[in-house]
């Protein structure tokens, strides 16, 4: 392989690494240089553009600005097995001697997950979701999808797959509020997801296999991540784009040999020689979000307003082998959705959703409206939801899968509404005075590209994290090609960053692999008693 003839006989003190990015692809990149590779953290440097790391895991704000979130993830941990190979090795912030995997573990201990709300109707009565609502129609029809090999899939919808009758099961609506998925959306990567989550379809309605942070993901995974790695030497360049990447390409073999940049306004050219590394986060689902107010609606941004895709575009042309970002990036009508974050200063919201969902905040899950024409879902974190947030104050979050609909309270589109609009309508469905967000401060957040990564495509519509012939360029990203595993989880990046990492610097260690519970027996009979309860 070329990656790893040319740095055989490297010495691994005299390479240096660049990253494109700081999201969780590049920060574990990082990580797994320095852990498994034995390069120098202070021959590493990651180049951001924005101010802040930890690209689409973020959490900012405050009690008096209001906190925002644009989305969570959800983890487990019969999954994600690069993700917790990882984090078994970054000591926590929070507890000294513990790592972030075993914090993790005891939070989840001691705040189990069992949704007693997961669908809510028009009358605002708790759905009864023992049974999946399936005709014999529909199970055949998913059983047919679930068998069929992904190059027959091709890059077709589900809706290719899936008759019109299936999308009003309680199965949909759980599984596609869970997990952010629309009808128009990848068969295959449908597919992948009902195979790596088989052990999540038994117990959907309740998600009791769902595994939550301490916090927030920023807090509780890339803030620790990020302060190992600047203890090791790691340099982050914040307020830096980079607009391009020099590649001469010599007998097939691609080499990148600059990295041209700009940095505070002012234009960089930086060297890199043939046995160093650039690792590029190509593509972004949060590219181009905005955020609103409590009296104003997020701004319509697109590509254009942030340049987020621009580098891959570019360096996508005339290389088939770098993917082809237009089949992502090209439809935001298919690919936006909105959330919200509220942050609250009294109890009384909390309390009587507690009571209205039977959950304490923390041991449920998603609490979807099924019958909301924003398709509209909210959920309750274990508080403090951020580290740092003072006594007294609360933060719930939520999001629509349709924001384009005209509300069922409030007669505007979600995308048009101001924060306190978007509380009007969540009321309307609790059928709560609007004096519970008396003290409430809602910040919506508009996401064009959000689930972009589920969009049809074929396979050469994604690159390997290390594409054919490259001697020393990788892809770290939601956008990127890893056989049997899912986007839209932390565990995609991570994986995609290590498999890179080990292929360019020929490491010996093997990439922790996929776990295939689909293969049980047991998952295999669980689901199917599901399927026909």
């Amino acid at each position: 392989m070329v990656s790893s003839q040319s740095i055989k006989d490297v010495d691994m003190s005299s390479i240096k690494a660049y990253l494109v990015g700081a999201g969780i692809g590049s920060l574990s990149a990082a990580a797994f240089m320095i852990r498994d590779a034995g390069v120098q953290g202070a021959n590493i440097t990651i180049f951001e553009a924005m101010p802040l790391v930890g690209g689409s895991l973020d959490g900012g704000g405050d009690a008096e600005r209001g906190y925002t979130l644009r989305g969570g993830r959800m983890f487990t941990t019969d999954n994600y097995e690069c993700t917790w190979d990882l984090f078994k090795s970054i000591p926590s912030l929070e507890h000294p001697g513990q790592t972030v995997y075993d914090e993790t573990i005891a939070f989840n201990e001691m705040h189990k997950s069992h949704s007693k709300a997961r669908l809510v109707d028009r009358n605002r009565f708790r759905v009864d979701v023992t049974s999946m609502g399936f005709s014999m129609k529909d199970r055949t029809e998913l059983l047919a999808l679930t068998e069929a090999d992904e190059e027959k899939l091709g890059d077709s919808a589900i809706t290719d797959w899936l008759s019109p009758e299936f999308f009003d099961t309680k199965f949909w609506y759980m599984w596609a509020t869970t997990f952010a998925f629309q009808p128009w959306h990848s068969a295959v990567e449908f597919k992948r997801y009902l195979h790596r989550f088989m052990m999540e379809f038994s117990r959907i309605e309740t998600l009791a296999g769902v595994k939550r942070t301490v916090y927030n993901q920023y807090d509780s995974l890339v803030r620790p991540l990020q302060h190992w790695l600047q203890e090791q030497g790691v340099r982050i360049v914040r307020n830096c784009k980079v607009d391009d990447l020099d590649i001469m390409e010599e007998g097939g073999v691609l080499t990148v040999t600059a990295i041209r940049c700009t940095r505070e306004g002012v234009a960089e050219t930086i060297a890199v020689a043939p046995h160093d590394l650039v690792f590029f986060q190509n593509g972004s689902m949060t590219d181009a979000s905005s955020h609103g107010t409590m009296h104003s609606a997020p701004p319509k941004l697109d590509k254009r307003d942030s340049q987020g895709w621009a580098l891959w575009e570019k360096l996508a042309v005339d290389r088939p082998q770098f993917g082809n970002p237009a089949a992502f990036n090209s439809s935001i009508p298919e690919s936006w959705w909105e959330s919200f974050t509220v942050t609250l200063k009294d109890p009384r919201f909390f309390d009587r959703m507690e009571r209205f969902s039977g959950n304490v905040a923390g041991t449920g899950g998603l609490v979807t409206f099924k019958d909301s024409n924003w398709l509209l879902s909210i959920v309750l974190a274990h508080q403090p939801h951020f580290a740092g947030q003072p006594a007294g104050v609360q933060v719930f979050w939520g999001y629509s899968l349709h924001p384009d609909r005209i509300g069922n309270f409030v007669a505007k589109p979600m995308a048009d509404c101001t924060g306190e609009e978007i509380l009007r309508e969540l009321c309307g469905h609790l059928n709560f005075d609007m004096e519970v967000m008396e003290t409430a401060n809602c910040i919506p957040c508009r996401m064009p590209y959000i689930t972009s990564m589920f969009m049809p495509r074929l396979r050469s519509d994604r690159p390997l994290p290390v594409p054919p012939n490259s001697r020393n360029l990788a892809f770290v990203s939601q956008f990127v090609e890893v056989p049997e595993d899912v986007v839209f989880t932390v565990e995609y990046s991570v994986r995609a960053a290590q498999m890179a990492v080990y292929q360019l610097l020929d490491v010996k260690r093997a990439v922790p692999p996929v776990s295939h519970h689909d293969q049980s027996l047991g998952v295999k009979f669980d689901a199917l008693i599901k399927a026909f309860t």
